[in-house]
């Protein structure tokens, strides 16, 4: 019992370790949301503040936003795209990648 015991030490371990990094990657990634984003888009993502009412703010929610491809949404981001500034060089590249699946993940939030 003892052997089987130790052998899935490491397999509890890994899960650990893995789900860790995963809670600090959202977490990484709703810290850059709201430094960069929530101004405009506000905190659920809607673009309901008052600055994002003002600028058109684009609901990160809806369908149009939300159907872009990952690349397109990283674009959009790291270029700037109307009222939208460029955040490329202010968010490294990977962190943009995890802004994006933040960004996925604000429809279920609702």
């Amino acid at each position: 019992m003892r052997k089987l015991f130790l052998r899935f030490i490491p397999t509890v371990i890994l899960c650990c370790v893995g789900q860790s990094s995963v809670t600090q990657a959202q977490s990484d990634a709703a810290k850059v949301f709201k430094t960069n984003c929530v101004l405009c888009h506000s905190a659920d993502g809607s673009g309901d503040s008052a600055t994002g009412k003002a600028l058109h703010a684009k609901d990160l929610r809806s369908d149009e936003v939300q159907k872009q491809s990952d690349a397109a949404l990283t674009e959009v981001i790291t270029r700037g795209k109307g009222k939208m500034p460029a955040f490329g060089t202010k968010i490294h590249p990977d962190g943009v990648s995890k802004l994006v699946a933040y960004i996925r993940e604000l429809p279920k939030k609702k």
